[in-house]
């Protein structure tokens, strides 16, 4: 495959995880309305994906080592296309958080795998660029789908939102069945083993550059989970945006991230892996730190609230490429358990903090503010702490 076929699949297979989430995201309130459910329940269509696409890469891991790459992509990408159908006929909110979930679990078929090929063709240092230019095209997805949910939702229903959720996991499973060819030259036949396994995962969590890396990606995502959860509520619900503005505000959002990717991109080759975290980490901190202060000043307004807040997310396309790379760069044998257990590891991390959410609802936007605070500064401390200091050698 040519560099820059890997890097249109590589776009295409970790974007699809904006496509979604933040399709639908603007629909969440018309679902809610239409099922006549409590505020939880919406949230639960978005934490139940999220929590079964954390859990099955921890299955889906190891089946990628023991049979390769290319059979586990395909096969998720048809049950995520499947779910997506699912989720266009549901007829109830439980319907819908029972196939949301089932799409979450085909979801990380496809993203464990994306993950894992970086480690197979690239060494860590080259993986942190070619990421983060993999990441520059999810921008370009997360970007579009915003509005573009948005503006489906208001023209027709919701359920034309989950449809093109449906149609370009189909669109996915095509191009990867055409054009991608296997990355994995040597399977492992014992990946499946509980013995080999269990030790093979114990030797990747005690890894001090899986812990240091790992970290700093959870914490930011955090940070990104906080908002993807709650800010439809607060800034449709509360501030009384409409849902074409509020798919806007999540273009800004995503455009952000985007810029964030090419910051890495030209930071990575001045200052290396662990300095290009660490300076995420202030942007993290300032952006986290200074939303918290406007919102306890009683500045509950869109501009108060966002604009501090274009610092966090800048930060998280630093984080993501050299997070994701990093955590898996010290295992070329065994990347897709590495894979797997980061993204175990993030998304637990994200169903945590919509349970807390979801219980210290009180109609405010603090809730959100005070979440997004806590994972700045939990960012900042990783990149200081565990990745400039203990994160390996610099590069």
């Amino acid at each position: 495959m040519s560099s820059t076929l890997i890097i249109v699949l590589l776009s295409m297979l970790l974007g699809i995880q904006p496509v979604a989430t933040d399709l639908y995201l603007p629909a969440l309130p018309a679902i809610r309305a239409e099922f006549g459910a409590e505020l939880s329940q919406a949230q639960l269509t978005l934490s139940a994906l999220l929590l079964a696409f954390g859990t099955s890469q921890l299955v889906w891991g190891p089946l990628s080592d023991r049979f390769g790459r290319r059979p586990i992509l395909l096969w998720g990408l048809g049950a995520f296309t499947l779910a997506g159908l699912g989720c266009v006929l549901a007829s109830s909110m439980h319907a819908l958080i029972v196939w949301r979930a089932l799409q979450g679990a085909a979801m990380g078929a496809v993203v464990m795998c994306a993950r894992a090929m970086v480690r197979d063709l690239y060494t860590p240092e080259t993986g942190a660029g070619v990421m983060s230019k993999a990441l520059t095209g999810l921008g370009f997805l997360a970007c579009a789908s915003g509005p573009l949910g948005g503006w489906l939702t208001d023209v027709w229903r919701w359920q034309a939102a989950m449809g093109l959720v449906m149609g370009f996991g189909a669109c996915t499973m095509a191009f990867v069945a055409f054009t991608f060819k296997e990355t994995v030259h040597r399977k492992n036949p014992h990946a499946l083993h509980i013995r080999v396994l269990a030790k093979t995962w114990w030797h990747i969590v005690r890894h001090p550059t899986f812990v240091a890396f790992s970290c700093v990606a959870i914490c930011s995502y955090g940070g990104v989970f906080t908002f993807l959860a709650s800010s439809s509520f607060v800034f449709i619900g509360l501030l009384g945006l409409a849902r074409w503005q509020y798919g806007l505000l999540l273009f800004s959002m995503a455009f952000t991230y985007l810029l964030g990717t090419l910051l890495c991109r030209r930071l990575l080759p001045r200052f290396g892996v662990q300095y290009t975290v660490a300076i995420g980490g202030a942007l993290s901190l300032v952006g986290g730190g200074v939303t918290f202060i406007h919102a306890a000043l009683g500045w509950h307004s869109v501009v108060s609230l966002m604009g501090p807040l274009y610092l966090f997310i800048l930060a998280h396309g630093i984080h993501q490429p050299c997070g994701q790379s990093g955590a898996i760069g010290p295992f070329p044998y065994a990347a897709g358990a590495a894979s797997a257990l980061g993204g175990f590891l993030m998304m637990v991390a994200a169903f945590v903090t919509s349970l807390w959410i979801g219980a210290a609802n009180d109609g405010s936007a603090m809730p959100m503010v005070n979440s997004i605070a806590f994972w700045s500064v939990a960012t900042a401390l990783s990149a200081w702490l565990l990745v400039l200091r203990r994160g390996g050698p610099r590069v």
